[in-house]
């Protein structure tokens, strides 16, 4: 049966982001993904995940000025140093919260730089990323995101994030699937999920439209789980969605797998 992890960036929003592991353990969950642990300190954060039993499942690398809406810096040519000083920082976290994978957001297509220039440039930047990563035994993800969320978005697709990491030719590189993220750009997702199964390393899910829990809109869940356990997914499912209403209210969905 798959393992589902809580988003702490998209659940429990109704509390404050450090009593929100507790909630999390409360619900029945045993890992946790955020987006960001930066504005946290490090022993704080380890001391949460410690007290309530839980797995650091996932973070991200650094990802530029967010509340600007900036959605990452690896496309970006003229900002190569600032990545590479984010790789080191994500390390710093992720090797004291025993979090073993870090998800790359590649970024908006910069303006006036030419295509093969952004791709050389992310290309470059996911390379050196994952040799960095590997020397810590951290895997590095790459996550293909839709285009209507978030407008000009540089990785968008699933075939585009493949080709991205065998251009790199490193090893420790893997998918990170958005399963509502792909539904809206390509759908395909059963047969696309045991396609790639060898190089998804992460699920994670919202139903479409609007990103709630699963059951509330286009997504058969109940048959892509039962799908993605005998195919033989290993890997934890982020619950990255918008709660309907309150995050416990809207976790009847998940009983059944827990």
């Amino acid at each position: 049966m798959p393992k589902f992890c809580a988003n702490l960036s998209m659940l429990y929003g109704e509390v404050d982001f450090l009593a929100r592991f507790q909630a999390a353990t409360e619900d029945g969950f045993q890992g946790v993904e955020y987006l960001f642990p930066y504005d946290y300190g490090i022993d704080e954060l380890a001391d949460r995940l410690e007290k309530n039993g839980l797995t650091q499942v996932l973070h991200n690398l650094p990802a530029g000025d967010w509340g600007a809406g900036e959605r990452g810096i690896a496309v970006l040519p003229d900002r190569v140093g600032e990545f590479q000083d984010g790789v080191g920082r994500a390390i710093e976290y992720a090797a004291a919260l025993g979090c073993k994978q870090v998800n790359c957001l590649a970024g908006i297509s910069p303006q006036g730089v030419d295509s093969d220039t952004v791709r050389e440039t992310l290309v470059a930047n996911l390379g050196f990323a994952a040799e960095k990563l590997a020397g810590a035994g951290i895997r590095l993800l790459v996550e293909a995101i839709n285009t209507r969320d978030i407008p000009g978005f540089y990785v968008c697709g699933t075939q585009q994030t493949l080709d991205l990491i065998d251009a790199t030719g490193s090893e420790n590189i893997a998918v990170q699937y958005d399963i509502y993220h792909m539904q809206i750009m390509e759908g395909d997702l059963a047969p696309t999920i045991e396609a790639n199964l060898d190089r998804i390393a992460h699920l994670q899910l919202a139903d479409n439209p609007g990103r709630h829990e699963p059951g509330t809109g286009e997504i058969n869940y109940p048959f892509l789980f039962e799908y993605i356990d005998r195919i033989g997914y290993q890997g934890w499912i982020g619950c990255e969605y918008k709660p309907r209403a309150t995050t416990r209210e809207g976790l009847g969905w998940l009983k059944p797998y827990l």
